[in-house]
């Protein structure tokens, strides 16, 4: 027993040392991936959701592939996700609020 609790701190620094880079990946992706967006992207914002809009309005929406409307719904779900996680967050609770 003794043995192997002298082992936990080289099993800590090594495995440290193996997550730091991959931490390091993550970060590089996060600080470009969740910063919200910049004043000079709100005409790209504004061009994009008028181009949904007039696609959903002339049906263009039906002449996508099987791959393009599966990863569409994925995302749609995925930011329904994340609303629910918000809103969870923010109640301090995952059913009901506390009034």
């Amino acid at each position: 027993m003794a043995n192997a609790i002298a082992k936990v701190p080289s099993m800590i620094s090594s495995a440290l040392t193996q997550a730091r880079p991959k931490f390091n990946i993550f970060m590089k992706y996060a600080r470009v991936e969740l910063a919200p967006p910049k004043l000079s992207e709100i005409p790209q914002i504004r061009a994009g959701i008028s181009k949904l809009l007039s696609s959903a309005k002339s049906g263009a929406w039906k002449q996508q592939t099987v791959k393009q409307a599966t990863l569409n719904t994925l995302v749609g779900a995925e930011v329904l996700f994340w609303f629910y996680v918000g809103e969870c967050i923010g109640k301090r609770h995952i059913i009901g609020y506390n009034v």
